[in-house]
């Protein structure tokens, strides 16, 4: 059976991942900067890739139906924007 996660849950999962990975964050920097990271909360088990994906899709093979607290070693958050995208404004007919 699937599991449900509610708002609350992800939010807890977020609060969870985030401390671990401040933990984690020292001792892989040197190695794995800049690398992603995918953070299975519950066991703690933690996956690394060079792409958000590749992290993602081993986390998956071991957790299949979890969710994942995904960040970037070495980095505040996982992904950056950057720039402005102009918003066009069409009218309805």
């Amino acid at each position: 059976m699937t599991q449900i996660y509610y708002p609350r849950h992800i939010r807890q999962i977020s609060k969870q991942g985030k401390d671990l990975l401040q933990k984690l964050d020292r001792e892989l920097r040197d190695q794995h900067h800049g690398m992603f990271i995918a953070i299975e909360v519950d066991s703690g088990d933690y996956f690394i890739g060079e792409t958000m994906i590749d992290a993602d899709t081993q986390a998956r093979a071991k957790h299949p139906g979890k969710v994942f607290y995904v960040g970037r070693i070495g980095h505040r958050a996982a992904v950056q924007f950057r720039g402005h995208v102009p918003v066009q404004l069409r009218e309805h007919r």
